[in-house]
């Protein structure tokens, strides 16, 4: 027996050597599929703000309102604006993919295992870090993502925000220190200098909501999983029990 476990830990180190970890990203999240309150927002700033590039191919309306506790009507009525979806079709767009490649140089991508790939730090980070920039063609750039094609749609929310530099000793990659004072340029600050429609505060816990939708989006059986789970759990201890006694009662003559 102890020979083969040996041999069932030996055949999976290879699957645990190849998961590699996800680089560092300047902020976090932790979602939280339980708070119903918190992914309505989100898919109501999903709809609002993204629904118009994103597609969520993967994902009905009525499955999200029903997992969220959203009436049909509430859906139908706030959430669903092209005449051609109904409230059990799933999350489609009506820009084609030719047409906004040709707008954006590479066509918006479907979201709904998007975080399942990168991961709520990702998205999160992504969205809170985009800044203004003249040199690229929308004017805006990204510091998770150097040179995004997509625009800063959240803008309105936030305000414009700025890349701030300062000098610094330390070696800076891809960068020679000035010749005469001998520094670096480091330039890994942003900061707000037109306000938005929110408070800082207010719009991370925005983009919060936004990300814990698609968290929820990305595996939506989690919810049900979660809780048939315990349920599983009482059932095994209890099936565990039973088979243990019967166990005993069939070897009690052989001993």
């Amino acid at each position: 027996m102890k020979k083969q476990l040996f041999v069932l830990l030996f055949a999976l180190l290879p699957f645990t050597a190849m998961a590699a970890p996800l680089p560092e990203q300047p902020f976090s999240m932790t979602p939280d599929l339980h708070d119903k309150e918190s992914l309505q927002r989100g898919m109501q700033m999903y709809v609002n703000y993204c629904m118009g590039c994103h597609s969520l191919e993967h994902q009905r309306f009525s499955r999200a309102a029903a997992d969220l506790d959203m009436p049909q009507e509430l859906v139908e009525e706030n959430l669903i604006f092209s005449s051609g979806l109904a409230f059990n079709d799933q999350m489609h767009i009506a820009m084609q993919s030719g047409e906004s490649e040709g707008w954006f140089g590479v066509a918006p991508p479907d979201l709904t295992l998007f975080n399942r790939l990168r991961g709520s730090d990702y998205i999160y980070s992504y969205l809170l870090t985009f800044y203004r920039d003249p040199g690229q063609p929308l004017g805006v750039n990204n510091m998770v993502l150097e040179a995004s094609a997509m625009p800063n749609v959240l803008e309105p929310l936030q305000g414009v925000q700025e890349m701030v530099c300062s000098e610094t000793d330390q070696p800076v990659r891809g960068q020679s220190p000035d010749p005469l004072s001998g520094k670096y340029q480091s330039c890994d600050v942003l900061q707000v200098t037109q306000p938005g429609s929110m408070e800082p505060a207010e719009f991370e816990e925005a983009v919060y909501d936004l990300t814990n939708f698609l968290a929820y989006v990305g595996e939506p059986s989690k919810l049900k999983a979660q809780a048939l789970a315990p349920k599983v759990l009482i059932f095994i201890f209890i099936f565990g029990v039973i088979a243990y006694l019967l166990k005993r009662e069939y070897w009690r003559d052989v001993h």
